[in-house]
Order: C-alpha cells, then structure tokens, then sequence
C-alpha cells in the first residue's frame, strides 16, 4: 500500500505509508549495483549508497529504539553521531546494511504499534516529544537521503 493509496485515511495509516515507500525507495537504489558501485564516493564527503542506507538505518534505530523505546545509544550498540553512522565497515554489504535497515524498520514497527501519535516520548537526548513529531523527523530525513540516493546512483550509472 503505497501513499497514493491512502488519501482519506486516518493520520496513522498516511504516515506508515508515506514511511514505507521511503525505505522502500532507498533500498530500489542499491538494486542491481556491484558492492564496488554501492560503496563509491562520489562526493567529497563519506556519502555513498551504501553508507546512505546504514546511515537511515541508524536514523530509525535513533528515534525509534532510543527515542520512542528508552533505550540509549550505547545500549543498542550504536555510534554516537551521525557523521559516524555513514562510515562502512570493511565487512558491510548490500546484502548485509539492507537486511539491518529490514530488521531495524521491523523493530521500529513493533515499538510503535500500540503508541497513539499524541504519545509523548521521553528517550531522546534533547527532550521530550510526542510520536507524531518523531514520525515527522523520520519522514523528512527519509524523503532527504531519497533525494540523496537518486543523485548519487544517477552518477554511478552514468559513469559505467
């Protein structure tokens, strides 16, 4: 179901939708690239495909886990900035980032499934907020490494 679907739902539906093609979206970016396409800079920063899905992965993990669920940073095994989250581990691959970003949305489904938006959530380092805020964030960061992926693997398939 995607966002078109949807027009005259309820918020909640509207937003797990619009979330949804998001991820999706980021994930068709990688489809069919070699691990060396998948992990090339092409810009002066650590920006890569593949270092865009671990990082959105983290991203969720942030406002969904530690956010929504009260469980902090570093006990859920995460860096601590998102300049760090970008950075590739010499084992990282396609297959690998992809099913963490599908274990992560998975798991960020389930911490929010009884939550009504109104919610207010107290995990997160700068303070309180309520669901509907978080889903927001998410949303935009989303829609902004979108935008991000699509440059970039226009790059790849141009070059090769």
């Amino acid at each position: 179901m995607g966002s078109f679907d949807v027009p005259l739902d309820d918020e909640r539906t509207q937003l797990d939708a619009f979330v949804k093609e998001y991820r999706s979206a980021l994930e068709v970016t990688l489809d069919g690239l070699t691990e060396e396409q998948a992990r090339r800079r092409l810009v002066s920063s650590a920006t890569t495909l593949l270092g865009l899905l671990k990082h959105v992965t983290w991203m969720q993990r942030v406002w969904f886990e530690e956010c929504v669920g009260g469980t902090s940073r570093r006990e859920l095994g995460l860096v601590q900035s998102p300049d760090e989250s970008f950075r590739l581990a010499d084992d990282d691959t396609v297959a690998s980032v992809t099913a963490a970003h599908r274990e992560a949305c998975a798991t960020a489904r389930a911490v929010v499934a009884d939550l009504p938006l109104d919610t207010v959530v107290t995990g997160h380092r700068a303070g309180p907020r309520t669901l509907r805020w978080v889903y927001l964030q998410v949303l935009r960061e989303l829609a902004h490494h979108c935008g991000h992926a699509d440059i970039l693997r226009e790059q790849l398939l141009a070059a090769d």
